[in-house]
């Protein structure tokens, strides 16, 4: 483990990804790394990595599918760790040097959309996870994906599908906004509040949004002519019992790193009175267990054409 003193700096990433998706509980993290770990290993059961390849993991985070990979494969799997985040990448070196496969790893800081120091038809693989959502010009990510792979290499991606949670803001909205419809309801302005304050609530704001202005089928077909053959889209919607333990957990974490925590806006947008309203309403059903949460996740794989 890493002393206080040799912790990377934050950035917008790393706080996310180590801080808020957890809410600061150590506990849910390891609930939550369980899951997130479900979800690489997909990505890689559809990797079909071979020994002697190499594999670029853009949006790498703090490694997770990178050394997941190098567990299933071995000493001969080259990775190239990509991600926009200098402290998440020296967080995933120094985990290279504690799982002693630094040797096998080359670390490169970039954006998905511009891999220059990434050569052309050096990888046989290339991964996401939870990366494509988040880069407003797919098209640009997705044309140097294919640069960089060799003939007949693979893409294997997973990413998060938020239109729907956008929908539901502008559908909040609409409700607010038209009167034929309307509601007495005291709650619904404040969950209106909440949701606008992490998705966008407008159509035009979803068009401009990277996390929103996409489904899995549109996603699809970017990939399609993007030059990949070979396609195949899953689409994974699952509803559950949510996975948060307690309220503070609940106010203290955020879907996805653009979006605050519940606990800033019911600080900043809420009324000390409006906060009690919506604590009152919202906090019973989050410690009975029976809240509900869904998920939506597209798994997909390609290939780029053998020439």
């Amino acid at each position: 483990m890493t002393t206080p003193q040799t912790q990377p700096p934050s950035d917008t990433w790393s706080r996310w990804l180590l801080q808020l998706r957890n809410g600061g509980d150590q506990s849910f993290e390891i609930k939550l790394r369980t899951e997130v770990e479900a979800y690489a290993d997909r990505v890689l059961d559809g990797a079909n990595l071979q020994p002697g390849m190499t594999l670029a993991d853009i949006g790498t985070g703090d490694g997770l599918v990178a050394f997941r990979a190098i567990g299933r494969i071995g000493r001969s799997l080259r990775v190239i760790l990509a991600d926009i985040s200098s402290p998440l990448l020296q967080r995933a070196r120094m985990q290279a040097t504690e799982r002693g496969v630094l040797d096998q790893c080359s670390f490169v800081e970039c954006a998905a959309d511009r891999l220059m120091e990434i050569a052309d038809t050096c990888t046989d693989v290339i991964t996401t996870r939870a990366v494509l959502a988040y880069v407003a010009d797919k098209k640009a990510a997705l044309q140097e994906f294919h640069r960089v792979l060799k003939p007949g290499g693979r893409i294997s991606l997973a990413e998060p599908i938020f239109q729907d949670d956008a929908y539901a803001a502008l559908t909040l909205k609409n409700i607010l906004e038209t009167p034929s419809v309307g509601t007495t309801d005291p709650l619904m302005p404040l969950l209106h509040r909440w949701k606008a304050a992490q998705f966008p609530d407008t159509a035009a704001k979803i068009a401009a949004s990277p996390i929103a202005n996409f489904s899995e089928r549109t996603l699809f077909e970017s990939i399609r002519v993007s030059g990949f053959t070979n396609i195949h889209l899953e689409l994974h919607m699952d509803l559950r019992p949510s996975l948060l333990p307690s309220w503070k957990v609940f106010i203290e974490t955020s879907p996805h790193p653009w979006a605050p925590p519940l606990s800033a806006i019911l600080a900043e947008r809420f009324t000390p009175q409006e906060r009690q309203t919506f604590e009152n309403t919202m906090r019973p059903l989050v410690e009975s267990g029976q809240a509900l949460e869904v998920t939506r996740t597209a798994y997909l794989t390609a290939v780029k054409a053998p020439k």
